[in-house]
């Protein structure tokens, strides 16, 4: 069993974030796939951010995973997606949270993408998390 399979780790230990590039470097040299790594970024003092993570965990497929890094900030992994697909699906899953949940005055989560594209390179947190939590740089 793999740690990122393993029920042991909680979701905060970095050993499931290590599973996570795994993963994705497993899907994208062996078997051709592209997989998509989304930072959740939501202020601290934000009570919403946690809940707005719960949120989008409940929602993802069974193959995504989930990694917490903060109160209010995550990594996922969708697999089996492209960055496009992936943008929509999480536009989709906050407009929803939102709706239902967000106060009048609103709810803001920065939410930024790095796609894993099939090929020998190996998906590396150095690279990918500048990427996904500074998104606009």
């Amino acid at each position: 069993m793999s740690a990122l399979t393993s029920p042991i780790l909680p979701k905060d230990d970095p050993r499931h974030l290590r599973g996570l590039f795994d993963r994705a470097t497993e899907l994208a040299q062996r078997h051709g796939v592209t997989s998509v790594f989304v930072g959740i970024a939501g202020d601290e003092s934000d009570l919403l951010a946690p809940e707005f993570i719960d949120y989008v965990e409940s929602a993802l497929r069974v193959e995504d995973w989930v990694f917490r890094l903060l109160r209010g900030r995550a990594v996922l992994l969708l697999a089996d997606v492209d960055q496009v697909k992936a943008a929509s699906v999480l536009e989709r899953i906050r407009d929803e949270f939102t709706a239902q949940f967000a106060p009048r005055d609103g709810f803001e989560v920065v939410l930024g993408y790095y796609e894993v594209v099939p090929g020998p390179t190996a998906a590396m947190a150095k690279k990918i998390l500048p990427v996904i939590f500074e998104p606009a740089g």
